[in-house]
């Protein structure tokens, strides 16, 4: 069996986690995977599987065209053609869809030569994007314009950001007509919140399957190290937040706050800023920019004595995840599918720092990690899937 994976990225950060992780099952397997991706470095060990999409120009121009014209997801026309004849030529078995936004890929003429392939594909979404105007998530805006056709969005100024024209309706219906009508497509939300929206949408005349986000609890496990004394927190009770981007929507600034509340016995850590939020860190929090080093995350996580998610907007974060695997017990904001791998005494809700302060503070045990967080588990359903879909 041949499957091409088509994502952002590819071999770091989540979603290409996901993908190199399919991959190395597929593998395994005796099967043979391709993951074309649009954007960024591919680690070395990860390279055998890639296929880049377009350029680092590439990807700057499909991103300013974004910003002026809010038609991100309708550029880089000429790279995904190129894309489509090499998908024809390395000639799939299934084809298996991530993220499709990121400034790299025109999604309606992918979507035409699906098809006419007439190939199975399975579409792993990781936010809403596919079925909105514009953004990858409404929950802060409390937007439901996507259920019926978007129109004068609210979220122009947030990612895939626009410089204030307002291309949504066009946008959502330029989707709806791409994203519907394909013969053998499978609809795999990674939660049961976003899996209910989905059906909500125009993509609910798909057959949608829940598979949620898997880790590899071979990378992801208790592990030593000197964390807390290259900072200078050993005696500090050490409360760690992760995140691939950091900003207000993840609770940047409640985590500033959390650090006040909680006194000068713990020490806030948060881990994935941006250099120029580095300078923004009080004196109180620990900063650490992003890092692509699994084995060193697994020992941040493993270091700390609490993980805190207070997300305001989330699919199914693989953070609470990985923290779990480490040992270390998860706090949440009761937000989208963030809870679904989180016991229910570790939920808080939205904002209510006085809570999470509470809940950090008699949080003292580590939580055992389920069996079904296994990336084994998650993605042997997928390769079962593919299977299924090829039978048919």
């Amino acid at each position: 069996m041949k499957v091409l994976q088509i994502n952002s990225v590819c071999g770091i950060r989540s979603t290409g986690r996901i993908c190199t992780d399919i991959a190395r099952v597929l593998e395994a397997e005796g099967h043979e995977c391709k993951i074309a991706y649009g954007r960024e470095q591919v680690p070395e060990q990860y390279q055998k599987y890639a296929y880049a999409i377009t350029s680092n120009w590439g990807n700057r121009l499909d991103g300013l065209k974004s910003r002026l014209f809010d038609n991100a997801g309708f550029n880089s026309t000429l790279a995904t053609r190129r894309l489509v004849r090499w998908m024809r030529e390395y000639d799939p078995d299934v084809i298996h869809l991530h993220n499709l936004h990121g400034y790299y890929i025109n999604v309606d003429v992918l979507f035409r030569a699906l098809k006419k392939m007439d190939k199975p594909v399975v579409w792993s979404l990781h936010d809403c994007w596919s079925f909105t105007g514009h953004c990858s998530h409404f929950a802060v805006a409390g937007c439901e314009k996507w259920k019926n056709g978007c129109h004068n969005c609210p979220q122009t100024h947030v990612y895939p950001a626009s410089l204030g024209y307002d291309r949504s309706k066009r946008n959502y219906d330029q989707k709806k007509r791409a994203f519907t009508a394909v013969k053998n497509m499978t609809i795999v939300p990674a939660s049961r919140w976003l899996g209910n929206l989905v059906k909500q949408s125009f993509l609910g005349e798909y057959d949608v399957r829940v598979i949620p986000n898997g880790i590899d609890l071979d990378r992801f496990h208790p592990t030593d190290g000197d964390f807390r004394q290259q900072y200078g927190i050993a005696d500090k009770k050490m409360v760690l937040a992760v995140a691939s981007a950091w900003g207000k929507n993840k609770g940047l600034n409640d985590l500033f706050k959390l650090a006040d509340l909680l006194g000068d016995d713990y020490r806030v850590v948060v881990v994935g800023l941006k250099p120029e939020q580095m300078k923004l860190v009080p004196e109180n929090v620990t900063g650490i920019t992003r890092t692509n080093d699994v084995q060193q995350l697994a020992h941040i996580y493993t270091t700390a004595d609490v993980f805190v998610n207070p997300t305001y907007q989330d699919t199914y974060p693989t953070v609470n995840l990985e923290a779990q695997a480490c040992g270390t017990p998860v706090i949440t904001y009761r937000t989208g599918g963030s809870v679904e791998s989180v016991p229910p005494t570790q939920v808080v809700e939205q904002g209510d720092l006085n809570a999470l302060c509470e809940a950090v503070k008699r949080l003292d045990t580590c939580t055992v990690l389920q069996a079904d967080f296994s990336a084994e588990t998650s993605f042997r359903n997928y390769v079962e899937l593919y299977k299924e879909k090829l039978a048919k």
